[in-house]
This record gives C-alpha cells, sequence and structure tokens, in this order.
C-alpha cells in the first residue's frame, strides 16, 4: 500500500471517472454494469478521501457532452444517480460529509433534480469534507455561464466593465466555490481534461493512470498524492522561489505581530 504524508495533502482532488463502459465491455457485460460497478468506487474513493482528511473532492459524474449518448444509457445514468442519492444519504449524513453540484442541473430529469437538492439541503451544514458531483457539466460552459452573469451585471449598472478582473469572474463560477484544483486525477488511460474544471486546474498538478474507474481504490488514491507529493509545485516561479516567497510572507506577519 502507498503510504502518504498526511501532513501535505492536496487540498481539493478532482476526478475525471473514465472507463466504466470499457470495464464492462472487456467482460462482456452491457455498459450499465460498468456504471453500477463505478459507483462502487465512488464510495471506496469518498471513503479514502475522508479518512485522509481530503477536504474538497470533485467528481466528473456527467458531461454536458453525455446529453449526446443513446438514451437507453442516459436513462440508466439518471436511474443509478437517483438511487446512489437515496442509498447513500445516510453514510454522508453520519460521517459530515457535505454534497454539492455544479454543472447546468435545470438541464436533468425533475426526479433527479428533487432528490439531488434534498440530499445537498440536508448536509448543507456539514463541514467534514465536500463531495462535489460535477453533473450536466462542461468548463466552457462554465466560463459562457459566468460570462452572461457578469454581463447582465453591467446592463442593470450594478458593474462597471472596468471592474471585471479576474477576481470577478472566478466569483461568478461555481466550481470555485471550493477553491483550485490541487491534485486532477483521470482514469481510463486517456491524457487530456475533457472540458473539466478548466478555470479551477489552471495550476493542478495531472495524474493519468491506465486504471478503469471500477478498479480504481483505495490504494490507487493513495498512490495519486503519493506521486503529487513527490513533486514540486511552483505556479510560475523559479525552483525554490515557492517556498521562500511562503516564508517570507510568514516573517512579514511574524514582524506585524511583533
Amino acid at each position: 500500500m502507498a503510504l502518504v504524508d498526511v501532513s501535505r495533502l492536496p487540498q481539493h482532488v478532482a476526478i475525471i471517472m473514465d472507463g466504466n463502459g470499457r470495464w464492462a465491455q472487456s467482460r462482456g457485460k452491457p455498459r450499465t454494469a460498468g456504471h453500477e460497478r463505478g459507483a462502487d468506487a465512488v464510495r471506496a474513493i469518498m471513503r479514502a478521501a475522508r479518512r485522509l482528511g481530503i477536504p474538497t473532492l470533485t467528481l466528473y459524474a456527467f458531461s454536458e457532452q453525455n446529453w449526446d449518448r443513446p438514451r437507453a444509457e442516459i436513462n440508466a445514468l439518471v436511474d443509478l444517480l437517483c438511487d446512489c442519492l437515496v442509498s447513500e444519504r445516510d453514510e454522508l449524513i453520519d460521517n459530515e460529509i457535505r454534497l454539492n453540484a455544479i454543472g447546468r442541473l435545470h438541464k436533468l430529469p425533475t426526479r433527479a433534480q428533487s432528490k439531488l437538492h434534498a440530499l445537498m439541503d440536508a448536509t448543507a451544514s456539514f463541514g467534514g469534507m465536500t463531495m462535489t458531483l460535477a453533473l450536466s457539466y462542461g468548463g466552457r460552459e462554465e466560463l459562457v455561464d459566468a460570462a452572461r452573469v457578469l454581463a447582465r451585471r453591467v446592463r442593470e449598472g450594478s458593474l462597471e466593465p472596468d471592474e471585471i478582473d479576474q477576481a470577478a469572474l472566478e466569483a461568478s463560477l461555481p466550481s470555485m466555490d471550493c477553491g483550485p484544483v490541487d491534485l486532477l486525477i483521470r482514469t481510463g488511460g486517456e491524457q487530456r481534461i475533457s472540458n473539466f474544471l478548466l478555470w479551477g486546474s489552471a495550476y493542478a498538478e495531472f495524474y493519468f493512470t491506465d486504471e478503469l474507474w471500477p478498479d480504481f481504490s483505495a490504494n490507487s488514491l493513495y498512490c495519486a498524492i503519493r506521486a503529487y507529493q513527490e513533486r514540486e509545485r511552483r505556479f510560475g516561479l523559479v525552483p525554490g522561489a515557492q517556498h521562500a516567497a511562503a516564508t517570507n510572507e510568514s516573517r512579514d506577519e511574524l514582524e506585524r505581530a511583533i
């Protein structure tokens, strides 16, 4: 089992859960069987992240582009989502995990919206961990929606065009409520981010694995975190400068306190 340093955990882990269909097809099963097994992996990773003390976990559950899949598969995915929102309710509440969701949620069927919002309301006050489901989500679509929000504010007179800066745009992105992504994991062997959290992943560390999502385990998560901890995050600075900047900032704060 991979060992991780719990004092240097990523604060926000995002996962592109890829490979459910291929997992099922390689076993001669319908794609829906892969999605069902993938739901078990979600539960295992949620528990592992909670045990480690990772504050934020964001899962790419259904993209805006997934609406183009066969209707039968979409219906199966919606049914699975509804079932999980019922079956996982007690575990989320018992472990004080706040459920959040991002994306064009209004496009989900009414029954899914109802169960989703009910569980989000029931867990809204929890602070143990936040698990965000990206549903009917697309990074480009989120940026377009944010631009529309800012444009309406300009039209209404509550915002000047010159006041639109990175902070203003970021404040209009629901995906940034939990902060930027530290570690982005993609299963299934593909090495792209597929329109996921484009703004929040600007300085994320990427971890790609050939494991299909249904096979992704707690130890798989530990391996990803271990790889993350072996990297130096520079945020555009030269090697060592990030640590020096943090040290100087701490020294300045101490001097101000004195």
